[in-house]
């Protein structure tokens, strides 16, 4: 039986105000206390694992064990059929500038440029299927934990289009609409996203019954 989630403080493992600040709206319906691993002071754990299982409770242990509560991790990624899964758990990783000009950062639209180079050289029939992957993970101090995976699939287009999405969605078109991530109302991207569909799974077995 998987254990659950009682009322009170929950650790985010995330540095990141914008996403604290829409997890703890995803969860204040179910009575949590949503505090960050940023705001406790707690070191951010390298993310060494090969898969989205794997950083996620990298880092959803590491906060609990640190913070002696609860704690709840996310890791998420795109991953485009025609080159074979990738970028995947190195979503992010595509798009580090490096120190050779100003200061180091993420830039995605270079990351987005890179994977449409790569699709380019397959040709025009180089498979632009994709996908966004988002594993939830939720630790305990006593090292039990728990999972939910979710996944929303797409087309990979170009040029980008829209301005009101991060990272990649605005080359990611989802299935059965004609509008990028970017373009789309965000409240309703968080409706039908991959970590709405990874959310949901998780409120189904954490708060029902």
């Amino acid at each position: 039986m998987t254990r659950k989630l009682g009322s009170g403080k929950l650790v985010i493992a995330t540095h990141n105000a914008g996403k604290l600040k829409e997890i703890s709206a995803l969860l204040a319906p179910y009575g949590m206390e949503c505090i960050s691993a940023g705001a406790l002071g707690l070191p951010e754990p390298a993310e060494t694992g090969t898969t989205f299982i794997e950083n996620a409770l990298i880092k959803a242990h590491a906060a609990a064990k640190a913070s002696q509560l609860p704690a709840l991790a996310d890791d998420s990624g795109l991953s485009v059929a025609g080159l074979g899964g990738k970028p995947g758990v190195y979503t992010a990783d595509w798009a580090e500038r490096q120190w050779f000009e100003g200061e180091p950062g993420r830039d995605w639209y270079m990351a987005m440029g890179k994977v449409e180079g790569m699709l380019q050289a397959f040709g025009p029939q180089a498979d632009r299927n994709c996908w966004f992957s988002c594993v939830l993970a939720i630790a305990w101090p006593d090292g039990t934990s728990a999972v939910y995976e979710g996944r929303v699939d797409g087309h990979y287009i170009w040029p980008p289009r829209g301005e009101r999405g991060f990272g990649y969605d605005p080359v990611f078109v989802p299935k059965g609409q004609k509008r990028s991530f970017a373009e789309i109302d965000p409240e309703e991207k968080h409706r039908i996203s991959h970590r709405a569909d990874a959310f949901a799974k998780l409120v189904a077995e954490q708060f029902s019954g």
